[in-house]
């Protein structure tokens, strides 16, 4: 990896490609979903070794309740263990862990472990690390346009003041910069309600290879194509 690579400070990633990665190898989609998680670990630590400071993973969309019972059975038994395996590799790495997303249709139990998880790497000064749960863009703009007339009605704001910093603020994730690098794995060329607010000056990174063979040289082609974009005008930079 070059030493001149600047990098990007966060870097949001679409996990796309899991259950076609485990159909193309004969097995269930399951299976696809579990290596999926174990790629994330390795990203994460990764990114923080290359120098990213904030890591965003869309894991499970407000859409993805329609998938089949027994894959989101399979989706919420997986993310249990994650909690678990989460809060040990941040205390490793001292990573702080935030979840995003309406966390109020998990079940209690999951509930608690994000919060115990929230609680036990807040501190912490490593990489920064989101996880969005139960996310969906336009719910959460929503979920923060009602926060904010809940505010005007209170008497807290005026709504003929109101700004975009005070939206942003209301959004799950108030106080994060917004990402510099998006990244979408297995081919896919769309956004999915992921961060629409947050991706207004994003740069996408699109890549076939899917999500379980992530590895950080696909990370490192994804910044460096970064590194040729030119950030204040779009498109590409003269050589």
């Amino acid at each position: 990896m070059s030493e001149e690579l600047k990098m990007p400070r966060h870097v949001a990633i679409i996990l796309d490609g899991n259950g076609r990665w485990a159909k193309a190898k004969g097995m269930p989609r399951n299976y696809g979903h579990v290596q999926g998680a174990k790629t994330v670990e390795v990203i994460c630590e990764e990114a923080y070794r290359m120098g990213i400071q904030y890591l965003t993973v869309y894991a499970f969309s407000t859409e993805n309740w329609n998938r089949p019972k027994d894959e989101v059975d399979a989706l919420m038994k997986l993310l249990r263990n994650y909690m678990k395996t989460c809060l040990q590799t941040a205390k490793k790495n001292r990573m702080c862990v935030r979840v995003l997303g309406e966390k109020s249709r998990l079940d209690q139990d999951i509930r608690d472990r994000i919060a115990e998880l929230e609680e036990a790497t807040k501190d912490n000064d490593g990489l920064h690390f989101q996880i969005a749960i139960n996310y969906g863009g336009r719910d959460e703009i929503l979920r923060a346009a009602k926060k904010l007339v809940r505010k005007v009605e209170q008497g807290q704001l005026q709504a003929e003041d109101l700004t975009e910093a005070d939206l942003s603020d209301c959004l799950d994730t108030a106080g994060i910069p917004d990402p510099d690098l998006l990244i979408r794995t297995c081919n896919e060329q769309r956004i999915s309600n992921f961060l629409l607010w947050q991706l207004a000056y994003t740069e996408f990174y699109f890549t076939p290879v899917p999500w379980p063979d992530f590895s950080k040289e696909e990370l490192v082609r994804a910044v460096e194509a970064y590194n040729h974009r030119d950030r204040r005008y779009g498109g590409l930079k003269e050589e």
